[in-house]
């Protein structure tokens, strides 16, 4: 392996975008390249055990501390949770060094005083640079970082008695322009270490979160570089094998998915408790909600009668609701798609300036074929003041609507979305965020609020709950009001361009906007003969 710092760096650079193919000459697998190219102030990792991470925060602590002040080398500190991490950290730093080439000197036995435990002494581990700067292991007691400066290292944080405290101390260090590195295995739902995580995807705090799973390590080569270290030939038989051993000598399938899938145990349940979701519905019935259903047999009918059915229904209903928004405010967009059994939900969000959001009516299709809710959907769009962008549900039928409404707007406006574990992981905690920080008005109805319980708590992951139910008026449903409002959300946070478009009427156009028919992709009934 080429071990230099100009090789590791190169690495480094290469790993950053996607995931890598395991190359027997790299030094680090794609995800340790990854943490260590990552130069937020604050990171966190949660992570598979044995995946190596803690191994690679060792080179980059080698290489920041070797290098002078003027390179921005600093002291570096690790604080593990037993005195055997310390020993194993401390020495991978030894290694690194001496493979770097960086002057260091023999890791150094050290006498510490701690001050939370009545001035005991305590064994630490340091190695010191030629560059005057040091790596240095110590107890996890809070107060041994009061006085330091250098980056922090908080290894198996999750496991720490003290953290909060630890944090504190640690975060103080930042002041002066030193990192905070978070590392662990998880240890429970309710521990710290996942709040944090989980208050970074909701944009709370300012974590850059990586998220390393047994599975994640062996798609960029784990299991094959343990063969190269211990000479085995490796197959994938044999990884299969040795995944599937790993998993069942855990006691319980709860335990094998916290150590190894990044799943904090006890996990289940309603996701957003119900008086938030009660707080934030409007009292006054000022939001309404709006259903249209399919009549029997009305896919077979002419595809003009279809279209002027549901046109007659937009102008009807919808318009009056469009004209109400101000045109000074932004709107984003989100849907949950069906075409049969479940609802499509179209739900527009109006954000005031105080970035407070508001839906202002909702719009439910129950058994609309395609074409149908593409007419709905470009109605809707193509009037929403300022519209800014939109998150499609494209999974499965979904993408129809979802690819519709990308060629028309753009990549950049309309996020196609698959619905899977890691977009639920990521956005159902900035939903939750808009309850929690009072942000959002939503229609006060039973079956919104029916909808918002589907969003369950499953292996640690919120999430739609399988299995549909009815709705007050017998409609079927599955969260599907949920799922709309997730995507809004989403919606909220893209940078698309706001469109603001004025139709100029023409003469024979029943939609009052222009004479193109293009400007609404809605056809012009008055060419066609069909009023």
């Amino acid at each position: 392996m080429d071990l230099s710092v100009n090789a590791l760096s190169q690495a480094v650079a290469e790993g950053v975008a996607q995931l890598q193919q395991f190359d027997a000459s790299e030094v680090l697998l794609g995800y340790q390249k990854r943490w260590i190219a990552d130069e937020s102030v604050l990171k966190i990792a949660e992570k598979s055990r044995r995946t190596g991470l803690t191994w690679a925060e060792a080179a980059d602590g080698s290489l920041c501390a070797g290098a002078a002040k003027s390179e921005g080398g600093c002291n570096h500190f690790y604080v593990g949770s037993n005195k055997e991490m310390a020993r194993e950290f401390i020495e991978a730093a030894a290694m690194w060094s001496r493979m770097f080439d960086k002057a260091a000197g023999d890791i150094q036995e050290e006498l510490f005083i701690d001050e939370g435990k009545e001035g005991k002494e305590i064994l630490t581990f340091t190695i010191y640079f030629a560059s005057g700067f040091k790596i240095q292991a110590l107890s996890s007691n809070p107060s041994n970082l009061r006085g330091m400066q250098g980056n922090v290292t908080i290894d198996e944080a999750a496991f720490h008695d003290r953290l909060a405290e630890l944090l504190k101390a640690a975060l103080a260090l930042t002041m002066w322009g030193s990192k905070v590195r978070i590392i662990s295995t998880h240890n429970g739902i309710e521990n710290l270490f996942n709040q944090l995580i989980i208050d970074s995807r909701a944009g709370k705090k300012r974590y850059s979160v990586h998220t390393i799973t047994l599975d994640d390590a062996c798609a960029e080569g784990l299991y094959k570089r343990i063969c190269q270290i211990t000479r085995k030939e490796w197959t994938q038989e044999a990884e299969d094998e040795w995944k599937a051993g790993l998993l069942k000598d855990t006691a319980t399938e709860e335990d094998a998915l916290e150590e190894y899938y990044c799943v904090p145990k006890s996990g289940s349940g309603i996701y957003i408790k119900r008086t938030l979701v009660e707080r934030a519905m409007v009292s006054d019935r000022s939001i309404p909600i709006v259903r249209w259903t399919a009549p029997k047999d009305f896919e077979l009918k002419p595809e003009g009668e279809r279209t002027r059915i549901i046109a007659e229904w937009c102008e009807n209903v919808l318009q009056p609701l469009l004209d109400k928004l101000n045109d000074n405010h932004r709107h984003v967009f989100g849907e949950d798609f069906a075409r049969k059994g479940d609802l499509s939900v179209f739900c527009p969000l109006t954000i005031y300036p105080d970035l407070t959001k508001r839906v202002p009516f909702l719009v439910e299709l129950a058994n609309a074929p395609y074409e149908t809710q593409r007419v709905v959907l470009f109605y809707i769009l193509t009037r929403l003041p300022r519209f800014t962008a939109a998150a499609f549900d494209a999974t499965g039928n979904g993408g129809y609507l979802a690819e519709a409404a990308r060629l028309k707007w753009g990549t950049e406006i309309v996020d196609a979305v698959m619905l899977n574990l890691p977009w639920y992981r990521e956005w159902m905690p900035k939903l939750k965020a808009e309850f929690e920080d009072g942000n959002l008005e939503i229609p006060r109805h039973e079956d919104i609020q029916s909808d918002m319980s589907k969003i369950q708590v499953k292996q640690g992951v919120p999430q739609i709950e399988k299995g549909s139910g009815t709705g007050s008026d017998g409609q079927q449903r599955h969260g599907d009001f949920a799922v709309a409002l997730a995507m809004a959300i989403r919606a909220s946070w893209m940078e698309g361009g706001s469109i603001d478009f004025m139709a100029v009427p023409g003469k024979s156009d029943p939609w009052g906007g222009a004479d193109n028919d293009d400007d609404y992709d809605i056809p012009n009934y008055s060419k066609q003969g069909a009023w």
